[in-house]
């Protein structure tokens, strides 16, 4: 999988205009940054008084996304979900146009969509946004935006859609993009469900939960490499090299932190259906191994 990554300019050689089609929060956060760099921007919101603010900063506000689109040849769309795309782009002359699309989506959708926009004459990009609006523009606040689909049409528009965050590109498959963004925010929501149960645990403690958080961050920046080995793992087949915790001893331990829940009274929905899996795993596989398999659970 051919990737690029590319820093936020701050500056750029040909200020290719844009057309910007939603102003939610991170649209006009987006809008914000072209203008501040110097591109000629056209917008266009659904609701008018959005776009009034940059009008003042210097955009030009279409009555119609069908003008919006009629404007410039970048499209860029950031809505509220791939429905709404298809409801905004109706009845638009598509033809020739570049269109990317940083609506959040699942990758059949940003698939299907590719296709459709194939057919109405443009060529696509899917994008998938690694950040939130306050980190636009920032280039040390670390936001990026994955892209996928076209290798060409990323590389023509890089410098332009790197201006307000950082780019990797992930493929051409359209929906590699929106793979690779779910499958961030996935792991995200799941540090984010063992980190409530352990502020959980001391909740009803005489332990400030302002203590406990410095050490909760270091110990999960501490594990966050293993998944390398997990990786590595993954790509060789072999699921015990290098293992320092093996399954069988890992399965053991699990009524502890049960048994912890229950003294503390704290449901442990949040930790049940992971170790169900390991211990489906274990029942069918070698103790030696890691937690690699039970991906293989899940993926099946």
């Amino acid at each position: 999988m051919a990737q690029n990554t590319v820093e936020n300019p701050t500056t750029t050689a040909d200020r290719t205009p844009v057309t910007l089609l939603g102003l939610g929060t991170m649209g006009t956060a987006l809008a914000r940054t072209w203008l501040a760099a110097g591109h000629p921007l056209t917008v266009w919101n659904r609701t008018p008084a959005r776009a009034e603010a940059l009008a003042a900063e210097g955009a030009k506000v279409a009555d119609a996304a069908a003008e919006a689109v009629a404007a410039n040849s970048l499209i860029v769309v950031c809505l509220l979900d791939d429905t709404s795309v298809g409801d905004v782009l109706a009845g638009t002359d598509l033809t020739g146009r570049d269109l990317v699309n940083l609506t959040t989506s699942t990758p059949a959708q940003a698939r299907a969509r590719a296709e459709w926009a194939r057919e109405r004459g443009a060529r696509y990009l899917d994008g998938g946004i690694m950040a939130v609006p306050p980190m636009v523009g920032i280039p040390q606040a670390g936001g990026y935006v994955f892209y996928s689909g076209s290798h060409d049409l990323f590389d023509r528009h890089r410098p332009t859609l790197a201006v307000p965050l950082a780019t990797t590109y992930v493929g051409e498959d359209p929906g590699f993009a929106a793979l690779h963004d779910v499958a961030l925010l996935s792991a995200m929501y799941g540090m984010l469900a063992g980190a409530a149960h352990a502020f959980a645990l001391i909740r009803k403690e005489n332990i400030d939960p302002t203590t406990l958080a410095p050490l909760l961050a270091d110990w999960l920046t501490a594990m966050a490499p293993s998944v390398h080995q997990t990786a590595d793992h993954l790509r060789t087949g072999d699921y015990t090299t290098g293992v320092v915790s093996n399954l069988a001893m890992q399965v053991a331990g699990t009524p502890t932190f049960l048994r912890t829940a229950g003294e503390q009274g704290v449901s442990p929905e949040l930790l049940t259906p992971y170790f169900e899996l390991m211990r489906r795993r274990l029942a069918e596989a070698s103790g030696e191994e890691d937690l690699t398999g039970v991906i293989d659970l899940l993926a099946r």
